[in-house]
């Protein structure tokens, strides 16, 4: 662990937590059990539906019901202009929110216990994801409420990763300046360049099993890369080597 850290703050999904099976609905088979399969084919990617990386949003996250009437209206407006017919717009949103989030999730192995040990060491542990609503509760259901003290979401805050508004954030919720602050992610952009852009040091979560293919970008200054989470308090990586300082 560097020097001066005093807080770290993870990513939720890809870094905490995977996706396993059953899998979400596919959005073509919603539109086809509704009898609009030629409308689904002009759908698309279904995980392109919501907010944009980087995206500003605070006029709709005064609350609950505000943002979710937001991510109603950005589904009705995509599904109006895939020519759905304004009488089974309704029905068809609904289905698709609810498809967009029946995503079970699973902990990495590494994850609770890297938590904890970072807690007891005197650290604060905070979660930063672009995330629906329901953050906290998802924390919880996997068995990590307890072990978590700061939890920002980009529904809540009203903006994603990696707009500063959600580091900002992050760091008021720490109560710490950003050179206090450690923050761990497995995807490259909003997880190593949006925080080091805000003054916080940065880790790279770079799995061997990773669902994200490539080669990792080199390293700007201040960051690190780890294998899994274990190496943020001393564990052995694949090779052998602990620790990211």
């Amino acid at each position: 662990m560097p020097d001066g850290v005093e807080a770290v703050v993870l990513d939720f999904y890809g870094t905490l937590v995977r996706m396993v099976e059953p899998l979400p609905p596919d959005h073509q088979g919603v539109f086809a059990r509704r009898g609009l399969a030629a409308q689904g084919l002009r759908w698309g990617d279904q995980w392109s539906v919501g907010p944009a990386e980087g995206e500003e949003h605070t006029a709709h996250s005064a609350d609950e019901r505000a943002y979710v009437a937001w991510e109603h209206e950005r589904l009705r407006r995509r599904a109006r202009s895939c020519g759905v017919p304004e009488e089974a717009l309704d029905a068809l949103v609904a289905d698709l929110d609810r498809a967009m989030k029946a995503v079970r999730l699973a902990l990495f192995a590494d994850a609770r216990e890297s938590l904890a040990a970072l807690r007891r060491r005197g650290l604060l542990v905070g979660v930063c994801s672009n995330w629906f609503w329901d953050l906290e509760d998802r924390l919880t259901e996997v068995g990590l409420g307890d072990v978590v003290d700061v939890v920002v979401g980009s529904a809540r805050t009203g903006a994603r990763k990696p707009h500063p508004l959600i580091y900002r954030a992050v760091l008021d919720r720490c109560g710490l300046g950003a050179s206090r602050v450690l923050f761990v992610g497995d995807m490259w952009v909003p997880d190593v360049l949006g925080p080091l852009a805000a003054g916080m040091r940065a880790v790279h979560l770079w799995r061997p099993d990773r669902a994200v293919d490539g080669i990792a970008p080199p390293l700007p200054r201040g960051a690190a890369r780890i294998a899994g989470l274990r190496e943020l308090i001393g564990g052995d990586g694949p090779d052998g080597r602990g620790g990211c300082g």
